[in-house]
């Protein structure tokens, strides 16, 4: 098993908290119909829930951007004690 730079595991994680702010986001502005049957209602994301995932995404987003920026200073480490 090959294990991923540092740097690709923080931008995979980006891209999924941003594809999951994403769906965050039309859950909000989904608008709901003024009469709904039980069944569509079941359906229907919950706005807590949906504000709930979005603000974990951001969180995603920042850890992403701190593995992301961690490996660029480690990089820069490495460099400067070889060269």
């Amino acid at each position: 098993m090959q294990i991923p730079p540092a740097s690709v595991s923080g931008i995979n994680g980006f891209n999924s908290a941003q594809s999951g702010l994403t769906q965050a986001t039309i859950d909000v502005a989904r608008s709901e119909p003024a009469q709904q049957s039980a069944e569509l209602k079941a359906e229907a994301p919950d706005k807590t829930d949906a504000l709930v995932k979005a603000t974990q995404s951001v969180n995603q987003a920042e850890a992403s951007a701190e593995v992301i920026e961690t490996a660029d200073e480690t990089i820069g480490t490495i460099i400067d004690i070889k060269v």
